[in-house]
Formats: C-alpha cells, structure tokens, sequence
C-alpha cells in the first residue's frame, strides 16, 4: 500500500473552498493531474473533469467527490464593524462561539474571532441555551471603516484551523468532507497512469456545491454520462461516545472504507467492489442505506436514462465541525480498492441488475 501523500492531502483541506467558491481548490486538482489526466475540463458550474483514456471498450467509470466544504457567508456589516453570518451547508452553532475564523475577502484573507460574552455577564439560564447562529457576530478587531473598506456582503468564511497529524496514524483538520475524497479520487487516477492496464476511460470528477444539495454531481453526472459512477465521501465513525451503533451501525476509524448497500447502490457494482476489497486484501466495513444517500451518489444515480452507482466513504469522526478525524491508513487503502474495480472490468460486464 503506498504511503498517504501528506503535503497534498494538506493542501487541499487548507485550500479555502467554501460551497460556491471552488475556484482556488479547482486549480489544485487541475495542477496536479495536468501531467497525468489525457484530457482536463472545467464545466460551467466549476466541477473539473479529468479523463484517462482506456485501452479497450469496457465500461467508462467516472469517481465523484466533492470539493466544497461548509462554512459562513457575510449577511450584514455594522456601523461598528462587526460581522454578521449565515451559514452554507450544515454548520452547527454550539461549536462557533469563541472560534477563530477566517474571512476571504476578494483582496485579502483576514483573521478573526466569533465573539462571546465571558461566562461572568452571561446569565445563568442564558448559560443552557446554544446561542442561534443569527446572534453571533465576528470581530475582525479593525475599525469600522477599515472592516467596510475590505468586507463585502457574500464573502465566505472558513474555520481558522488546518491539517495536524495527531495519535498514532490520525489526523485532523476542517475540510476533510469532502477533501478526503479529493485526495482519494485524484490519486486513483495516478495509480491508473502507472499500471496503463485499465479498459475502459476512468474520469475524475471534482464536483462542487455538494453541501447545499448536490449540485455539482448532478450536472457532471449528466454531462459526462458514464456507465458507472461511484461517490466517495466521508461517513459518519460510530467509534467514540455517544454514538448508538444499533442505530446508526459500526463504522470505526483504522478498519477500511465502507461500502454501502441499499436502492441507490447498483447491486453489480456493490458485488463487484466487494471481490475487489477480497482480491486486494483490503479490509472494508459496510453501511446500510435504506433510502436514497447524501451523497452524490443519490443524484448521480438518476441521471438521463440511469446510472450504476456505488458509494465508497472513509470513516470520520466529528463531521462538519473544525476538528474533522481520519485514520490516513484508510485513504490509500480506499485508492487500492477503487484501482482494482476499475481494473476488473472488461468489454462483457453488465451492471443490468438480475442480468
């Protein structure tokens, strides 16, 4: 198994990218497989395509993940200087209080905190309450007319943390749903480049706006019209307190990807990814989807007349807050196993279920 690619997979989860402003991560993914990919597009939405040409007919097979992470958006500006924010994408306010963030102007980024009343002028039963996100401000500690000279209504902000290796093989940082998968997706790609024995076309899709409804899985799925499309994602680990695994099932940090099983996953590719987890000797964990995923896959799925779809996700503690945690064993051992399943198939494989 190769080692994770540290420096990159920093690089991308420390690249702003809040949903909507994809651009800068965009040209990351861009540099780094200008030397590999046959052919890279941007479509008009942002989501970058990188294609690897086959040898042979078998199936065209396109791996979405994507790029945008959650974050905040400037709502107003006050006479003195304080920021107000709504959120993008799923964004918890109980953990912003007292943070350090990041607000990306269109000139420069500038550092901030979102403020909160010292516990001394806080009232007792004010003290139990989670403070709604529409009461929090961020002060940027510039006068007003400096704060109004560089802010703009709309721009984003991102948590002010990155990539720190913790433990024994862990890491931490914001961003990693999805960037993980960026990193996964993208390295497959390399992988493919050096064997030259996959059949049929692999297309890399870094697709955006995923956090506010899937937007970027949708249009590329539809625009690339792929035999398979795979999602990779982050899912939630159920491996710390607190967590109920009778309901939410047992995905642990360390022990492989996870495949998903339920109707938005193409049962051929479902098999098909299991004898490759078996032939690689890859370790996989599964999860049950009963309904249609969160994931890209739940769109890509549906497109035109159909698509064979499966989800593969890297276990992740603390989603959607600033100290996201992976085992980086996972990634390269989920690289492995999408490498496989592109490298089984042939021109006679049928993803027609019951066929």
């Amino acid at each position: 198994m190769s080692k994770v690619d540290k420096a990159y997979l920093k690089q991308l989860v420390e690249t702003p990218s809040v949903t909507g402003t994809e651009t800068r991560i965009a040209s990351v993914v861009r540099e780094r497989l200008s030397e590999v990919a046959d052919e890279i597009e941007t479509n008009v939405m942002g989501s970058v395509h990188a294609r690897l040409a086959g040898s042979g007919s078998a199936p065209s097979v396109m791996i979405a993940a994507h790029m945008d992470e959650v974050g905040l958006m400037v709502t107003h500006i006050s006479d003195q200087g304080f920021l107000s924010v709504a959120a993008v994408g799923g964004v918890d306010a109980a953990i912003l209080p007292g943070m350090r963030v990041d607000v990306h102007t269109s000139t420069e980024t500038l550092r901030g905190v979102v403020g909160r009343k010292p516990i001394h002028l806080i009232e007792a039963d004010e003290r139990k309450k989670v403070t709604p996100l529409t009461s929090l401000v961020i002060d940027l500690g510039l006068s007003p007319r400096r704060v109004k000279s560089l802010v703009k209504v709309g721009d984003v902000i991102t948590y002010g943390v990155g990539f720190e290796k913790i433990g024994k093989g862990m890491a931490v940082s914001r961003g990693f749903d999805d960037k993980a998968g960026v990193y996964v997706i993208t390295r497959v790609m390399e992988e493919l480049k050096k064997s030259g024995k996959a059949k049929g076309d692999y297309i890399c899709a870094a697709t955006v706006q995923e956090e506010i409804g899937l937007r970027g899985g949708t249009t590329s799925a539809y625009g690339v019209n792929p035999d398979v499309a795979i999602a990779v994602d982050v899912t939630h680990a159920t491996d710390y307190p607190g967590i109920d695994q009778s309901r939410y099932g047992k995905v642990i940090c360390g022990e492989g990807p996870v495949i998903a099983r339920g109707p938005n996953i193409n049962p051929v590719v479902f098999e098909r990814l299991c004898a490759a987890a078996k032939k690689e000797g890859i370790a996989v964990q599964f999860e049950a989807e009963p309904g249609v995923t969160g994931t890209d896959a739940g769109t890509m799925q549906v497109q035109r007349g159909g698509c064979a779809c499966g989800l593969v996700s890297i276990p992740l503690r603390y989603m959607h807050t600033p100290t996201e945690v992976l085992k980086l064993s996972d990634l390269e051992e989920t690289v492995a196993l999408l490498k496989r399943f592109i490298l089984d198939l042939d021109e006679d494989v049928s993803f027609v279920p019951g066929m």
